[in-house]
């Protein structure tokens, strides 16, 4: 938490829509710090992180052109969840420099919100970097097709990416708002649009 600022903490499960919602309210003038581009902002060719993940994980997690190959790495984390720990105890300290920067500038704009969206908000232990926890959920079939389709994944991959992640039953525990991303685009939009009236009520 800022002093300055209220901070809403935007996660959910893999394939779940975080993005959709991020964008809704990104239209409404709220700045979104996304932690999955200040992950790849934070390994960029040269940087320290990288040159500890490619030492971690080899040089094959490296593309030609020195980036780092983040679905090489995927299939390597998804499998096995020491790797995948290793790798979050490497970017995570980036990450909060990075976002700490970010929300810094947030607050010097003027701006009374912003939202922080992390898929591992909960399972990295950062939540009280938020004020409030914004939960993106899906029916569990619905997710599973989504992700096959988004990932070009097989079902059995599918599976297993979706049991690397708490379970969103659990997750939606901690949220304020939880928000069922099950149904169409235009579903989700009149939801999304009750529940931000309700969370800008004080404001009128």
């Amino acid at each position: 938490m800022k002093p300055g600022i209220h901070i809403i903490g935007l996660t959910g499960g893999i394939a779940c829509g975080k993005s959709s919602v991020a964008t809704f309210l990104r239209e409404r003038g709220v700045p979104v710090i996304d932690a999955d581009q200040l992950s790849r902002e934070a390994v960029q060719p040269g940087s320290p992180a990288l040159e500890r993940i490619a030492a971690l994980f080899g040089a094959d997690v490296l593309t030609a052109d020195g980036e780092l190959d983040r679905a090489q790495v995927g299939a390597i984390i998804f499998a096995d969840a020491g790797k995948r720990q290793q790798l979050e105890a490497i970017l995570h300290p980036q990450i909060r420099k990075l976002a700490d920067e970010r929300i810094a500038h947030a607050v010097s704009a003027g701006h009374r919100r912003l939202v922080y969206m992390a898929p591992l908000l909960i399972e990295a232990g950062v939540s009280d970097r938020v004020d409030e926890i914004w939960v993106v959920t899906v029916a569990d079939e619905i997710q599973l097709e989504r992700l096959m389709e988004r990932d070009h994944l097989s079902r059995d991959q599918a599976l297993q990416r979706v049991a690397s992640q708490m379970p969103l039953a659990e997750k939606a525990l901690y949220g304020k708002v939880v928000i069922d991303n099950s149904g169409t685009p235009q579903q989700t939009e009149r939801l999304l649009e009750a529940i931000w009236a309700a969370e800008t009520k004080e404001d009128q």
